[in-house]
């Protein structure tokens, strides 16, 4: 069977996650990554949107679920964003999304922190 692959890199969003509350109440920068996986053949050779996963939405949903609801840990945020993502996208076999703080909140000089997670349809 096909792999194929879409990807949505460092897409980024202002939003109110973390543990702190500073966090939830100031709110700050996160970036997200997402790459569904699946079988894009009939799109590939129909070459009709509707046969396709349309990247749009996917930002879209991204979107919607970065700004609807705070989240205590990046965690939590990335198995929603998983969960929703494969649900919303028949076509995706499977899901990795990575979700990036930059400059978080440690006492320290980090870049930023980050989690991925993997999931797939069974």
């Amino acid at each position: 069977m096909p792999n194929h692959v879409i990807r949505i890199h460092n897409a980024s969003f202002y939003a109110y996650h973390g543990a702190a509350s500073d966090e939830q109440t100031l709110g700050g920068k996160f970036e997200v990554d997402v790459e569904l996986r699946g079988d894009f053949t009939t799109a590939m050779t129909s070459d009709d949107l509707k046969q396709a996963i349309d990247y749009e939405r996917v930002y879209a949903r991204v979107n919607t679920i970065i700004t609807e609801k705070k989240h205590f840990l990046l965690e939590s945020l990335a198995r929603t964003l998983t969960s929703d993502l494969l649900a919303s996208f028949p076509l995706a076999d499977s899901v990795l999304v990575r979700v990036r703080k930059p400059h978080p909140p440690v006492k320290g000089v980090v870049d930023f922190v980050e989690i991925e997670l993997f999931d797939e349809r069974h």
